[in-house]
């Protein structure tokens, strides 16, 4: 984590809100294949190469998940006054055949799921180390959120490696 937090360029996203162009808290990190590019909430990631330490997690996860990965996007959540809205990760980009590998490092932190139809919601604590595999369809059915909580007062990192349909 220590090595991510220093050797990453982390970037904050600016994101149009009710008419407002707003800076993101959380910062992010793009890293894939040169033909990776990812656009989410009208942002455009084109991708920073792969350093040895990310392709070494990468091939781990792959060995261990039996899906290949070619993207990873890394969210920096500097405590707990940082957190993502209820989404899925369902552009247009990514592979619907394909999981979403969800890599947590750093503070335990929350993470809901919510039914899109009925509403119904499940939590889980992701530990550093901790990994969540998304299965398709999650991302049809399910909605996901990592809620803010101000007495957690150390970072968080996690890498979601992804497949971008190319």
């Amino acid at each position: 984590m220590n090595h991510l937090m220093e050797s990453i360029t982390w970037k904050s996203d600016q994101l149009w809100m009710f008419g407002k162009l707003v800076t993101i808290r959380r910062q992010v990190a793009w890293v894939g294949d040169p033909s990776c590019a990812y656009t989410y909430s009208n942002v455009k990631k084109e991708p920073e190469p792969w350093t040895r330490e990310l392709l070494a997690i990468k091939n781990q996860l792959q060995q261990f998940t039996e899906f290949q990965f070619n993207s990873c996007l890394l969210n920096l959540y500097h405590d707990g006054n940082d957190g993502m809205g209820w989404h899925s990760d369902d552009e247009r980009e990514l592979d619907p055949k394909s999981p979403i590998a969800s890599l947590s490092l750093g503070a335990t932190r929350k993470f809901n799921f919510r039914h899109r139809g009925d509403k119904t919601t499940i939590s889980v604590f992701l530990e550093s180390g901790s990994l969540l595999l998304m299965n398709p369809p999650t991302q049809t059915f399910w909605q996901h959120a990592l809620i803010k909580n101000k007495s957690i007062d150390s970072p968080r990192i996690n890498l979601t490696f992804r497949k971008i349909r190319i």
